[in-house]
């Protein structure tokens, strides 16, 4: 299995709230390498910082990244911000 790349926006799962989870959205061209709208681990890198967390459906088709204050800091972005992802399933092969 390859590790898919993207850029993608750090959004609040419920944008409405403004707080909480962020995650990013997966492309849908990436998301059957994944391995489809489920919830798995995966490995990864925003920019050159690495993480591992996990992927989940998202509703209406989609698939995303949770993305943890520490991943964030880490990576010297926050939401709102555009990244480049590297991620990869954890146990894929």
């Amino acid at each position: 299995m390859e590790r898919q790349q993207f850029s993608g926006t750090i959004r609040h799962w419920n944008p409405d709230k403004g707080s909480g989870l962020a995650v990013v959205d997966i492309p849908a061209e990436h998301v059957q390498a994944i391995g489809g709208l489920k919830q798995q681990r995966v490995h990864g890198t925003i920019g050159a910082a690495d993480f591992t967390s996990s992927v989940m459906p998202a509703g209406g088709g989609r698939l995303a990244l949770s993305v943890s204050k520490a991943m964030m800091k880490s990576a010297s972005v926050a939401v709102g911000d555009t990244a480049e992802f590297a991620i990869l399933r954890v146990g894929g092969d």
